[in-house]
């Protein structure tokens, strides 16, 4: 016995029990009666959690019901037993009882929603037919004497009438939900009973209330414990889910059937009959409520009629489309013209504007499984399978067809075919005989597609036996002492020999696989396992071995056959390949290294057994430092040389029990499984960092070999759960770009500060993307002199940026990063229109007129960016300054790269009139030997070398020998970072014509030139 039967036969005892003792113990009724209430209640609750309906809100109602049933009849006893009132009315008592009827009217609206989905407003209109009747009965029985009576007052009338209309509205409600469609559930029938029980035993007291005969302890209390024992059963009866969920029902619910026809005729007769009873008694006292009951059923019923009309016509149109798509089916070709039929079909004889969705597939059925529609009906979508729950999702509820279609090539199997109509019930409802009858028209036509499509295979055996013998697998047939009685003539160029038949099939593979071909042979001959696509070795008559691909048939029931078909297929080409596209899809082309998919899939693989065995996995990441130089100074192909031995030295230095992987341009990563302390990891990082720092030679495009030193940066990071692996790569990736902002050519671990760092940096580059935008940049200008007299002969323009949070910063703090995203190209074109404006405005001041030019610094990025040259152009019309008041400084890669390009930019400046200038000149990768060719017109020696000429004699000798060179091409020299007087008085001895420095001025403001070209001109 089930938990809920047993609950359901123990409560059943206790009620009968306490009913026993409320009749045999009057003195003990108020106790007894109270306890029966509040067991119903409580039984109703436990009904909830043994059966977890869909929605609860009705079953707490209906436990709320019992019980506030329940608490009245107590209030109302110890009103007369404790304090004396004798048939107290109205009284406190009423508030629980009156309470009662709302709340039951609302469980019993929530069932119906749940139950039709939505309204259904013919059975709406099927309830309020015998519910007008029924409640006019109730008018001329119950409420029009309490109406009429002049001895009560107007609380004792309101009252006394409240009970009756409470009666009626849960009348309707009950009506309503049995009236509607779907198969009614145990729970739903106990449930009526109760509230049958509750109105008649409530009609019942109001009669004998008017007669004055009413007593507590009566017959007339049984009707009262029968409806909460009914409450209670429902709430335990397994079919109580069924009531919180949508009805299924066989056909259309627009119909009326026979018995609800009877109950709305006997309903309508209601009104007549107590016209007719009254007036017999001598007057009619309700001629205005049976007048409004009269008119009330009649226009329901005249409703009923057009919804009838309406349904008829939906039924035509849908047969009317059923006759045309019939006639489409019989024209139809294949599965895709009657599958097109159907959908059209579908549109037809659902309702324009309704939502809806079709899903259709398939399966194999067995081998002689009927053909034909073999069932129809109602699904919860919910409950499909994957696939098709999926495609309905949205909906709750769909209509499907079964049925069974026979194969489509010999040998092949049966299918099962199933079709899905999801769609708001009440919608389903209707369109199902439709849909029925539409599918097994379906099923007919492919029927009849599929026997046509047998008579033309049969009819075309020729034709497929020709194929054979043209094919270029290999086909035998095979007897059952594995003996080959048939070898079609492809066993020639792939076996090198055609006296095959009579030869055992054994002798055509590998001895190493003999016992997979036994075992595929076994399957086939017991139709069990597999049967299709096993990898054999085979031998060739050169004693070549073969890579071939095996499939087996069991023909053996065919009289044309009478043995096991084995199809070879030479696949030994076709295995290489797969073998060589698997090594490339998880191998780095360049250099031969793991790639970033691979990478991943053993970091997973090496993060789950770190787990099982509670070891810790290690990933480094390593970037080769300014490796964009050595592809810009000398070219792709160098660079590619330069990642190849770097590839081979990190693989070297990480050992055999890693896994190195390039995953980028410039980007390779270790992982170390079962890694140790993090000295060894860290060891591990120098070892790495040390390899790459020794010189690599490469060769440049024209066949010149070069040595670079390139540094490497590594972040280091650690950890020992498979759900960290996106964390560690985001560590290591962390770790490691610090290491590049902490001057590179060295390693970090990750730490939690590192990744706070990142963040400040991700923060920068977002802010900076708006700094232009937001009028943030900020130009400073530093004084360019004439060395032996002091005099300003020049200005360079230096960028600030004004950070909303940071305040000011300099070029070092934001100029690496500009670069990295590319707004290094606003910001230098924001520099160059503003220093010009500016340098205008000094030009017209008479001090200002002696200066001869404004320096602007222009990165790589901005001037290979489209159009620069236009841009110069364009700025300067703008600003109204002269070609040869701006002086622009780039760097040495910049002339190296794409020199004919970038040297074509520079020639087209300096036919404008705009002078060049090499900014930092000797810090790159050029050769003083470029200078001869170069369209430059300035050298900038960079601060490193000044700084210890006072010192160092050979870096005297080095600046000494750049300015003369520089004199020598009649090039123009300003040496940067000059600080003391001393520096000048060296670089104006060697004949050093310009510089520039805190000696003579830090970059001050625009604001603050000004004010010293004012000073300067009176």
């Amino acid at each position: 016995m089930s938990p809920a039967a047993r609950t359901q036969s123990f409560l059943a005892a206790w009620i009968l029990a306490l009913l026993a003792v409320f009749y045999a113990f009057p003195a003990c009724g108020m106790y007894s009666w109270l306890a029966i209430g509040l067991s119903a209640a409580g039984a109703v609750l436990v009904g909830i959690r043994l059966h977890q309906p869909a929605n609860r809100l009705p079953w707490y109602l209906l436990s709320a019901v019992v019980a506030s049933f329940t608490l009245g009849d107590t209030t109302y006893n110890i009103l007369t037993d404790y304090l004396g009132y004798v048939r107290p009315f109205p009284s406190p008592a009423e508030v629980f009882y009156l309470a009662v009827y709302p709340m039951l009217a609302i469980a019993l609206l929530v069932f119906i929603r749940a139950r039709s989905g939505a309204d259904n407003r013919a059975a709406l209109l099927d309830a309020l037919v015998p519910t007008a009747g029924l409640g006019l009965l109730s008018w001329v029985l119950l409420i029009a004497p309490y109406v009429h009576d002049t001895d009560l007052g107007m609380g004792e009338k309101l009252a006394s009438v409240a009970y009756p209309l409470g009666d009626v509205l849960a009348l309707a409600m009950l009506s309503r939900l049995l009236i509607g469609g779907g198969r009614k559930p145990v729970a739903l029938h106990v449930l009526a009973g109760g509230v049958i029980s509750l109105l008649v035993t409530d009609v019942v007291y109001g009669l004998r209330q008017l007669e004055g005969t009413w007593q507590v302890g009566g017959p007339v209390d049984a009707g009262w414990v029968l409806f909460y024992a009914a409450i209670a059963m429902c709430a335990l009866h397994p079919s109580m889910r069924e009531l919180t969920t949508v009805a299924r029902t066989a056909g259309s619910r627009t119909g009326a059937g026979g018995r609800r026809i009877v109950a709305m005729a006997l309903a309508a007769l209601i009104a007549p009959a107590v016209l007719l009873v009254e007036d017999l008694r001598g007057g009619v006292e309700d001629a205005l409520m049976i007048a409004a009951a009269s008119s009330s059923m009649f226009l329901l019923v005249i409703a009923r009629v057009a919804g009838l009309i309406q349904a008829q016509r939906e039924t035509a149109a849908r047969e009317r489309a059923l006759r045309i798509t019939g006639a489409d089916l019989v024209g139809a070709r294949g599965e895709d013209e009657v599958g097109k039929a159907v959908v059209k079909a579908l549109g037809a004889i659902v309702p324009a504007g309704e939502p809806y969705r079709f899903h259709f597939h398939r399966a194999d059925a067995a081998p002689d499984t009927p053909t034909g529609l073999v069932g129809t009906g109602w699904v919860t979508v919910a409950d499909l399978p994957g696939e098709a729950a999926a495609e309905l999702a949205g909906f709750e509820a769909a209509l499907y067809a079964e049925s069974v279609s026979g194969a489509w090539s010999e040998g092949g199997l049966p299918r099962r075919n199933y079709a899905y109509l999801a769609g708001r019930p009440e919608m389903l409802s209707p369109v199902q005989p439709a849909f029925e009858a539409l599918m097994a028209q379906g099923t007919l036509a492919i029927d009849r597609i599929t026997l046509t499509n047998e008579i033309n295979r049969r009819s075309s055996q020729d034709y497929f036996k020709a194929l054979i013998q043209s094919a270029s697998d290999v086909i035998l047939i095979v007897d059952e002492d594995e003996q080959i009685r048939y070898a079609s003539p492809s066993a020639l160029p792939v076996f090198g020999r055609t006296d095959l038949v009579g030869t055992s099939l054994y002798r055509l593979i590998a001895g190493t696989d003999h016992t997979e071909l036994r075992q595929l042979l076994e399957q086939v001959r017991t139709g069990r396992g597999r049967r299709d696509g096993i990898d054999l070795t085979a031998i060739s008559g050169d004693d070549l071995l073969l890579q071939v691909e095996c499939t087996c048939r069991d023909l053996r029931a065919e009289p044309a056959v009478a043995g096991l078909v084995v199809t070879i297929r030479d696949v030994t080409e076709r295995r290489r390949l797969e073998n060589d596209l698997a090594h490339q899809a998880y191998h780095d082309t360049l250099t031969g290294l793991a790639n970033r998919a691979l990478f991943q899939s053993r970091l997973e693989l090496a993060a789950r057994q770190a787990t099982e065995t509670y070891r810790s996995v290690a990933v480094l990441f390593v970037d080769l430092d300014d490796f964009k130089e050595v592809n810009d100074s000398l070219g792709h192909a160098a660079g590619d040389q330069l990642l190849v031995e770097a590839g081979r030295r990190v693989a070297a230095a990480a050992g055999p029990f890693t896994t190195v992987a390039r995953t980028g341009g410039d980007e390779f990563a270790v992982l170390v499984e079962n890694a140790g302390s993090h000295s060894e990891i860290e060891w591990l990082a120098v070892r790495i960092i040390d390899a790459l720092s020794q010189p690599i030679e490469v060769a440049d495009g024209t066949g010149g070999r070069h040595l670079v030193s390139t540094t490497a940066s590594v972040g280091v990071a650690a950890g020992a759960q498979a759900t960290e692996i996106t964390e560690l790569l985001r560590r290591a990736d962390t770790a490691m770009y610090l290491a590049k902002t902490d001057g590179k050519s060295t390693w970090r671990r990750y730490q939690d500060e590192l990744h706070d760092a990142m963040m400040r940096r991700l923060e920068m580059r977002t802010a900076l993307n708006e700094a232009v935008s937001g009028d943030q940049m900020r130009l400073r200008f530093q004084p360019i002199v004439d060395l032996p007299t002091s005099e300003v002969v020049a200005m360079e323009a230096l960028v600030r940026w004004e950070h909303p949070v940071r305040g000011l910063l300099g070029p070092n703090e934001f100029i690496e990063l500009s670069e990295e995203t590319g707004s290094i190209v606003a910001i230098g074109s924001w520099v160059l229109r503003e220093a010009l404006r500016t340098f205008a405005g000094w030009r017209q001041t008479v001090s200002g007129s002696l200066l001869r030019y404004v320096s602007v610094n222009v990165s790589a990025r901005q001037f290979r960016a489209p159009g620069f040259v236009d841009q110069v152009r364009r700025v300067l019309a703008e600003t109204g300054a002269q070609p040869e008041w701006l002086l622009l400084e780039i760097t040495e890669s910049l002339v190296l790269h794409d020199a004919d390009q970038v040297w074509q930019d520079l020639r087209a400046l300096r036919a404008m009139g705009v002078r060049i200038a090499i900014d930092d000149f000797g810090t790159g990768y050029s050769s003083l030997s470029y200078l001869s060719q170069m369209p430059v017109d300035v050298l900038k020696i960079d601060k490193s070398f000044i700084d210890d000429i006072l010192d160092n004699t050979q870096q005297l000798a080095l600046v000494d020998t750049i300015v003369s060179l520089a004199r020598t091409l009649d090039l123009a020299v300003v040496a940067e970072g000059i600080e003391l007087d001393e520096h000048r008085q060296v670089l104006a001895g060697m004949g050093c014509p310009y510089g520039q420095g805190y000696l003579f001025s830090k970059p001050v403001t625009a604001d603050q030139i000004g004010q010293w070209l004012y000073a300067h001109s009176y």
